[in-house]
């Protein structure tokens, strides 16, 4: 059975850690450590994971200190963990078996799978602001699968690296750009929501966020040297507007 690693970063998060912790606390998979990094916060959060670590059925390792934003914690959680499976969990797991659904997809897609996906919403309070049905395709149809559901295997940080904490807003994109140029590496994809992200996170808290992704989306294309980056960066965010 697969080891697999949830990353949660927070700062001042109180609110929404609650909602992630116990969405959790009820998936069926039992191999599964939580790491949390804080990034020094000051609203309770940092009582909050104190208590959860002690209760947790699952393996919890922790730390607040200050860091350099998202990406930051989000590379330091990774350098904590030791699963074989890795993820970040800063949402809701919305089914009980969110995380044994795409552990077997890993299992059932064969040896070149490097990790598996699947569709999201995007909610405020209990609204759904946006539905994300993903489907498969690559990365020059201005495709990209959901960050947020994306489970993959250790391998891929080994040998592709971690987050680029130069980006703001599309670290995560980028990580994703410079793995799946590479098209053997191929992610299984399991069609239902498995996760609900909550609105208002780094590339989508207003318009010019969105802008700033969108020259930071194009820049990683660049980067990486996928050709025609200016319209692929043009796909994907028509993909984008047909979610609303």
């Amino acid at each position: 059975m697969y080891k697999v690693s949830l990353l949660v970063t927070t700062y001042n998060s109180v609110v929404n850690l609650p909602i992630t912790l116990n969405s959790i606390q009820e998936q069926t998979y039992e191999n599964v450590e939580i790491i949390i990094v804080d990034g020094k916060s000051t609203d309770g959060t940092v009582a909050l994971i104190e208590q959860f670590a002690k209760v947790s059925r699952y393996e919890v390792k922790w730390v607040s200190e200050p860091d350099k934003g998202l990406y930051d914690a989000m590379n330091k959680a990774y350098r904590m963990s030791t699963g074989d499976i890795i993820a970040v969990c800063n949402d809701k797991l919305c089914q009980k078996d969110s995380i044994a659904l795409l552990v077997n997809a890993i299992e059932q897609a064969g040896s070149e799978c490097v990790g598996a996906h699947s569709d999201l919403v995007y909610v405020n309070g209990d609204k759904v602001v946006r539905s994300w049905h993903m489907g498969q395709g690559n990365i020059r149809q201005g495709w990209m699968p959901g960050h947020p559901t994306l489970f993959l295997k250790r391998e891929i940080y080994e040998k592709y690296g971690q987050y680029d904490i130069t980006y703001t807003c599309a670290a995560d994109y980028e990580f994703m750009v410079r793995f799946l140029k590479d098209e053997k590496n191929k992610i299984a994809y399991v069609p239902q929501v498995l996760v609900s992200m909550f609105y208002g996170g780094t590339s989508n808290a207003g318009l010019k966020n969105y802008l700033v992704s969108f020259k930071e989306g194009y820049t990683a294309l660049k980067k990486n040297g996928v050709k025609y980056p200016f319209w692929i960066t043009i796909k994907r965010t028509l993909r984008v507007l047909m979610q609303f």
